[in-house]
């Protein structure tokens, strides 16, 4: 026993040597990390500020447009004019100029309020940058934390594995001191041994799995992807979630619904633009202008002027072979897809809120019993290491107790795990991951 346990001693010595060597990543980190890091969070808030500059009185088509305007026309012609009296002027290579230039504008006064639609449509495309913007964030955020807590549990088990090593050298330790006191056969010595270098085997593979998931949780926080770090030893699941909050959050904060309902909106505004074609456009226009002109022939060799313009235009569509009635029918037709999809999402997300919820509760359960079969093994591992230090016991009981035992830390380990990613998901569902703390 006590050398069990100056091996036990060993082996956490150099989990703290190892955990000192690396920088230490809290979950809390992690995520902040990714936030300022991922590609596909700076995407979406590249994204988001398009939408925003799209916001603007111009772009709606409120504003008015000031232009500055040059025109020249020039010619060289070979004119005959006969003029009033009968006579007749001949002239070859008669040049001819007009040059008018100034500033010119332009407002659409009235379009039937498609302007105003227009502008609102906008602030809602903005409202679904943002939405979308909050679901690749919760997405990104919510990989990031069970990648750290798959970890975690590669983590316990790894320290199981060891456990397991710890324990078959010491089975060979003893199986040697048996077989050379002539107390126990050269195949018990050979059956520990092949135990061990199974245990090794396993452990080397676990080792594999934790360096390659360590790659997984950088890539994702876009840094260098063999950035040394340690995470945390254990689980923290939150275990008062209840489904009716949960329910309560999702309908307010859940991004998917909430982009589906921004949808819905923006069809119904695209609708009302679509019936502001039966409604007259007012334009005015002004301007101020220079004029010149220059001519080998007429009564004025040249020509200026400048001042002031202005003028208003109006036009009301009377008949377009029906297109304004196709295009409302369509345009309601999106309008109630669009209803019908937001009572489909919402529909969608109760039911993954329940099958979430139910499967937290079952994991949760869970976690208390694979922690009491820990204890269980773990009891019934000493009780049989101590019959097989005095030779009570066959080697292929012990072997089959000390199995017993990794395989239960194993299962907790993964119980727990399972949990926490339980966890994650009923908060991603009902938009309500903790990003303000983080």
């Amino acid at each position: 026993m006590k050398q069990r346990l100056f091996f036990q001693f060993l082996l956490l010595f150099g989990f703290a040597i190892s955990a000192n060597a690396q920088e230490f990543l809290s979950v809390e980190d992690a995520v902040k990390i990714a936030l300022e890091n991922n590609y596909e969070i700076k995407i979406a808030s590249n994204d988001l500020k398009i939408d925003q500059q799209n916001v603007s009185l111009a772009n709606a088509g409120i504003l008015p447009t000031l232009n500055a305007v040059v025109t020249e026309n020039s010619s060289i012609l070979d004119t005959k004019q006969t003029q009033q009296d009968g006579s007749i002027r001949d002239l070859d290579g008669a040049k001819n100029m007009n040059l008018s230039y100034g500033v010119a504008l332009n407002w659409t006064i009235f379009d039937g309020f498609r302007m105003f639609a227009r502008y609102d449509q906008l602030k809602e495309l903005e409202k679904l940058g943002d939405a979308e913007m909050k679901l690749t964030i919760f997405t990104k955020v919510s990989d990031v934390i069970s990648t750290y807590y798959d970890l975690v549990q590669q983590k316990q088990q790894l320290q199981a594995l060891d456990t397991a090593i710890v324990i078959s050298d010491l089975r060979v330790t003893t199986a040697d001191n048996r077989y050379k006191i002539g107390k126990a056969a050269k195949l018990e010595v050979l059956n520990a041994q092949v135990d061990i270098n199974t245990d090794t085997t396993n452990l080397l593979r676990q080792k594999e799995l934790y360096a390659n998931t360590k790659i997984l949780l950088n890539q994702l926080l876009a840094r260098e992807v063999n950035t040394p770090f340690d995470v945390e030893g254990e689980f923290k699941i939150d275990e008062s979630l209840l489904l009716p909050e949960l329910i309560a959050l999702a309908e307010k904060q859940n991004p998917q619904l909430q982009a589906q309902i921004i949808t819905k909106r923006i069809t119904e505004l695209q609708l009302k633009q679509v019936k502001s074609s039966r409604l007259p456009i007012i334009t005015i226009s002004s301007g101020y202008n220079f004029t010149s002109s220059e001519s080998s022939l007429g009564f004025a060799r040249q020509s200026n002027g400048q001042g002031l313009t202005y003028g208003f235009n109006a036009s009301m569509p009377i008949f377009n072979g029906g297109l304004q009635n196709r295009n409302e029918k369509i345009a309601k037709i999106q309008v109630e897809n669009s209803n019908i999809l937001v009572l489909q999402q919402t529909q969608l997300l109760y039911s993954q809120l329940a099958s979430a919820y139910q499967t937290y509760l079952t994991n949760l359960q869970l976690t208390k019993l694979e922690a009491k079969n820990e204890e269980i093994a773990r009891e019934n591992l000493d009780i049989t290491l101590a019959k097989y230090k005095i030779g009570t016991i066959a080697p292929l009981e012990f072997r089959e107790a000390q199995l017993n035992y990794v395989n239960a830390k194993v299962r907790n380990s993964n119980a727990q795990y399972q949990a926490k990613v339980s966890e994650i998901n009923l908060k991603e569902l009902a938009g309500n991951l903790p990003l303000a703390s983080f």
